[in-house]
């Protein structure tokens, strides 16, 4: 293809409204700065959560920005370099600089109790619930924060660059991929922590209304749904027509009949009835005896002394 030919098909490019040349910069921050410099291995030995939290702390002054063990010397030069600071030794406090790890999982001890995989920063493990785990070797970045939670023992961390340690045994394109990936799983716990609590307060309103209905009086059962119920309307009822049957005969002037011929077991009753009234409380004028009911009580007595 002729040079022309490489200038058609080459976008058009628009004339400059000025004779200098000017170059788009974006802003970044210190902490992205240094961010940018470490190997991104995500294992908290310099005493962070994560990578990111570190260049922050550096950028702040919280933190020196000589405990990266992964960096290892070549590391600090860089992150001095940037600060514009003196190279200084690496603080073996957090560890010391070594050949880049890998992980490897013993197939035949392990569990499937998952927690490898939930402590891997990077989501370089690959597996499921009591099935068995495997270590992605090209995601791994040799944290060694697998190797902790393993309650079969059976993660081993194997060195895999010989004599190379920190940058030599490490790049920036393994530094970049394993950052991405490691923003991508914290998106993604956050966004499961987000649902589980979702899930959580719509059980706690689902229990508080349920105790809320349950607390209030319930509705008193229908008649004809309550046995009880029923048989105490009839009772009323009988017990009504009866007061209205009383009220009827007082008005017309008839008393009570048979007064003079009843029986020993009929006037038991009679007074257990009335016993039982007056136990109640039921003496007003409507449940109180009949007038004729003393005369009558003492003809029946006459009458049984006579028969004794």
């Amino acid at each position: 293809m002729t040079v022309k030919a490489e200038r058609a098909h080459a976008a058009p490019v628009p004339k400059a409204t000025s004779p200098f040349p000017v170059t788009a910069t974006v802003s970044r921050t210190l902490a992205e700065r240094i961010e940018d410099l470490l190997p991104q291995t995500q294992c908290t030995k310099c005493g962070y959560p994560a990578c990111r939290p570190y260049a922050e702390a550096i950028a702040a002054g919280e933190a020196n920005y000589n405990q990266c063990p992964p960096g290892g010397a070549q590391g600090i030069a860089r992150l001095a370099a940037l600060l514009d600071k003196p190279v200084i030794p690496l603080d073996t406090t957090h560890g010391e600089e070594r050949a880049r790890p890998l992980a490897v999982i013993d197939e035949n001890v392990c569990i499937g109790c998952t927690l490898c995989m939930q402590a891997c920063p990077v989501d370089a493990i690959a597996g499921a619930a009591k099935q068995m785990h495997t270590v992605i070797a090209e995601l791994c970045t040799g944290c060694d924060l697998c190797v902790p939670p393993c309650p079969v023992d059976c993660i081993a961390m194997v060195p895999v660059t010989g004599p190379r340690t920190g940058w030599d045994a490490w790049s920036q394109e393994e530094a970049d991929a394993a950052r991405a990936r490691h923003d991508r799983r914290m998106t993604r716990l956050e966004r499961e922590r987000a649902a589980a609590e979702a899930r959580a307060n719509a059980r706690q309103a689902s229990r508080s209304q349920a105790e809320s209905k349950a607390q209030e009086k319930p509705e008193a059962p229908a008649a004809q749904d309550d046995p009880e119920a029923k048989k105490r309307a009839i009772i009323q009822a009988a017990l009504e027509r009866a007061r209205k049957k009383k009220e009827e005969m007082a008005s017309l002037g008839a008393g009570p009949k048979n007064t003079e011929h009843v029986s020993t077991d009929v006037q038991a009753q009679i007074d257990a009835a009335e016993a039982r009234r007056r136990r109640l409380g039921l003496t007003d004028g409507e449940n109180a005896s009949h007038p004729g009911d003393g005369e009558r009580s003492a003809n029946v007595n006459a009458k049984n002394q006579r028969h004794e």
